[in-house]
Order: structure tokens, then C-alpha cells, then sequence
């Protein structure tokens, strides 16, 4: 079987948004060494302590909302942010432009899957994924269908 989205565009700053949250959830062990470095000030007295791992995070913070930004403003992902439409089988995950033009996507370049509250997050690397949301599937059979395909390949437990 093979499931056929309806076209759909991903919104830039929804991509930024969720991209940048879903990477703090992941690298939540910062904010220990944040806490860390602003901890030093007990043994070692001094409000540089403070200063210095405050503009580090700071730094941390405005680097990665470079790199969510950039994806969206760079030519080589610019087709990720196109109408597109999407087939989804066993084998591969198929975007396509229009019936003739299309780019698969191998289910081993994909590292991770998230089913979150309004869709799937397929994860490529760690700023590039695809946002499926619910309502882009024709009906709950093929959400379900696409569960068990996650099911199957290990990406959800």
C-alpha cells in the first residue's frame, strides 16, 4: 500500500519553531553545564563565572537559530518549503512535485521520527526534517498504516 498526501507547504517559521524547540529537548544537558559554569562562582568568587556562561548560552542560543534560519533561506532546501505532495510506502518516502518530478528518500537517511500532537516529525539530521501533519492524509487508515510502517522500521516503540 502506498500513501499518497495532499499537496502541502511547509511554513517557514513553524520549521524554525519547531526545529529549535525539538533541538533544546534534545540537548537539555547544556543547560547542566550552563549551571555548571554559573556554578563555579561558590568555589571561585567572581560574577564572571555568571557573565561568562550567560553570553556562552546566549551564543549557544542565537548559533543554532542561525542554522534553523539558514535552512529555510539557502537554494539546496528551498524545495523543502515548495507545495509538495508526498508518497509514502515500505520502501521509500517519495516527494514530488508534480506527477512526473519527484526525489525518494530512503527510510536509512531517516534518524529519527517523533509523533507529536498534530502530525509526524522526520527527523534527516539535525536541522533538517519533514513535518507531516495529520491533516494531510486522506484518512485514519493511512495515518494508522503509517504507524505501523514506524512500527516496523524501529522508529517508534
Amino acid at each position: 500500500m502506498i500513501i499518497r498526501t495532499k499537496k502541502f507547504q511547509m511554513n517557514k517559521s513553524q520549521y524554525i519553531k519547531k526545529g529549535f524547540f525539538n533541538l533544546l529537548g534534545e540537548q537539555w544537558w547544556v543547560l547542566i553545564i550552563y549551571f555548571s559554569i554559573c556554578g563555579m562562582h561558590y568555589f571561585i568568587p567572581s560574577l564572571w563565572w555568571i557573565f561568562g556562561g550567560t553570553i556562552a548560552l546566549f551564543i549557544y542560543i542565537i548559533f543554532w537559530l542561525i542554522q534553523f534560519f539558514g535552512v529555510t533561506q539557502v537554494e539546496q532546501s528551498s524545495y523543502m518549503f515548495e507545495r509538495l505532495s508526498y508518497e509514502i510506502s515500505s520502501n521509500q518516502i517519495m516527494m514530488k512535485i508534480n506527477n512526473k518530478q519527484g526525489m525518494p528518500i530512503k527510510w536509512d537517511t531517516i534518524k529519527k521520527v517523533k509523533i507529536q500532537s498534530d502530525g509526524f516529525l522526520f527527523k534527516l539530521n539535525i536541522v533538517q526534517f519533514i513535518i507531516f501533519p495529520f491533516r494531510v492524509f486522506n484518512n485514519e487508515n493511512e495515518i494508522r498504516f503509517l504507524k505501523s510502517i514506524l512500527n516496523r522500521k524501529g522508529y517508534v516503540k
